[in-house]
């Protein structure tokens, strides 16, 4: 971070408008390429973060534990209600609605920006908006400054939402062993898509949708979270769309935005969580399996599918530290009686059990972490790329799903747990114990190993100062810089 502070010796008199969407999955990326554009350009940034009531306490936290400079400040806007909503209404309606109903306050914050210009504030050259928030593009189109969508999913999710309505059919959504062929993409299972698009007569489908088409008609251009590497037909197929046509946004790849060691402030964790990386320098190198499910809606299990893990865990006599959530969809305190009896002592000095955040970063840049049983969300699938961990994917939701597809089918740095074969859905004991081992040890961890090397190098090669990714970047900042992105 002493690089992102001394730059504030630099008078920044350019500034971005970031507008993310609310939850901390979205603000990280959005926090990552704040801090490369001030980098590498010298550009101030102002972050407006959007609140739908909910508990904002842990991203001002996260934002807080960053030691940011004041060239990138967050600015939280005022609260939005939401309660005329159904109480299960899912995020992918909440959302849009929440940057929906803060446009007013997203406006007069911009105007407040635009005439502050003195010093470090600076003249506003672009508004970037995440894609679920791109009725936020109007606003700068009003203003006249330059609207972006910073996408924070994969090329292959951006794909999907820009072709749904042309492409996907209902024998998609009601066939899971149907192919859905995408321009550019792998073929995509109908049990892979994303909820929101199995149901055409849902609103989260009507939102999505919307969403897209609001960055088609409305973005000059969509910066996305990926590499050329990672997804070269994909971004070929993009490019050629958009020539073909003659029109809609030009696609920056400007990743993969890469935390480091040192962006984790190892105070925001408990002393447990702490402790691993201490016990991960006493073990084998590529020895231990890290076990983690995020923080979002699927990094709760079920109590019969926990139950499985745990014994599974166990049975394969691997080294692993779990991140664990308690079982079940209660919100409840982590207590050690939700593991089976007798799991603790079976897997002493071999496993560590954390109901806590982890320093995920530093476990997974330690050279004794040899895998990664993950939901497959697309931070964290970048995050194993940049650290060359392979993955052993159990995606649960959302976009996770499609995310472990391409790890798997097209890069071929990752094994997929089967979630079909178990009773009920339950994957059992036996088999994750399998797929423990698989991805650790033998021919076929060998062979994860030395692909998801290659494919760290070519993301770290795609982030240096010759880097495709670095020269998109480059790109996009230059058109702000010259205020002629049209």
């Amino acid at each position: 971070m002493e690089d992102v502070v001394s730059t504030i010796s630099r008078k920044a008199n350019l500034r971005v408008v970031m507008v993310p969407s609310p939850g901390r999955g979205h603000l990280i990326p959005f926090v990552e390429l704040s801090k490369r554009l001030l980098l590498r350009h010298n550009f101030a940034i102002t972050i407006l973060i959007p609140d739908n009531g909910s508990d904002m306490i842990p991203q001002r936290q996260f934002l807080q534990s960053l030691n940011l400079p004041p060239t990138i400040s967050p600015l939280y806007l005022p609260p939005v209600s939401l309660s005329d909503l159904p109480s299960d209404a899912d995020s992918i309606t909440r959302v849009p609605l929440t940057v929906i109903r803060s446009l007013p306050a997203i406006r007069d914050a911009i105007i407040n920006l635009q005439h502050s210009g003195e010093g470090l504030c600076g003249r506003v050259v672009a508004v970037v908006v995440d894609f679920l928030g791109a009725d936020a593009l109007q606003v700068a189109t009003q203003l006249q400054i330059p609207p972006y969508v910073f996408y924070t999913c994969s090329a292959f999710h951006l794909t999907l939402g820009l072709n749904a309505p042309q492409l996907l059919h209902p024998t998609h959504q009601e066939d899971s062993t149907k192919l859905l062929k995408l321009p550019g993409c792998i073929p995509l299972l109908g049990a892979d898509l994303p909820e929101p698009y199995i149901d055409k007569k849902k609103d989260a489908y009507k939102w999505m949708v919307h969403s897209h088409e609001r960055i088609s008609s409305d973005a000059v251009g969509i910066i996305i979270n990926s590499f050329v590497d990672l997804e070269s037909d994909i971004f070929k197929a993009l490019t050629e769309e958009r020539f073909r046509t003659g029109s809609g946004p030009t696609v920056y790849p400007i990743g993969p935005l890469k935390r480091l060691d040192s962006d984790e402030d190892l105070n925001q964790f408990s002393n447990e969580s702490i402790d691993c990386l201490e016990w991960l320098d006493k073990q084998p190198e590529s020895s231990v399996l890290l076990i983690s499910f995020g923080s979002g809606i699927g990094a709760r299990q079920s109590k019969a599918q926990f139950d499985e893990l745990a014994h599974g865990l166990a049975m394969s006599g691997k080294r692993f530290i779990w991140v664990v959530k308690p079982p079940g969809n209660d919100v409840v305190p982590w207590n050690s009686s939700f593991l089976p009896e007798g799991f603790l002592k079976k897997t002493k000095g071999v496993g560590l059990v954390i109901p806590d955040w982890v320093p995920q970063i530093r476990i997974l840049s330690h050279g004794s972490t040899g895998g990664f049983m993950s939901h497959c969300g697309w931070n964290s699938s970048l995050e194993s790329i940049t650290n060359g961990v392979p993955v052993l994917a159990w995606p649960q939701h959302a976009d996770q799903k499609m995310n472990a597809a391409l790890l798997v089918e097209d890069a071929k740095v990752a094994l997929r747990v089967d979630q079909s074969s178990g009773e009920d859905g339950i994957v059992g004991r036996e088999e994750i114990a399998r797929y423990v081992k698989a991805v650790l040890d033998g021919d076929e961890a060998k062979l994860l190993r030395k692909k998801m090397r290659e494919l760290k190098v070519a993301a770290n090669n795609a982030t240096g100062n010759d880097g495709s990714s670095t020269k998109s970047l480059d790109e996009v900042a230059n058109l702000w810089k010259n205020q002629n992105p049209y």
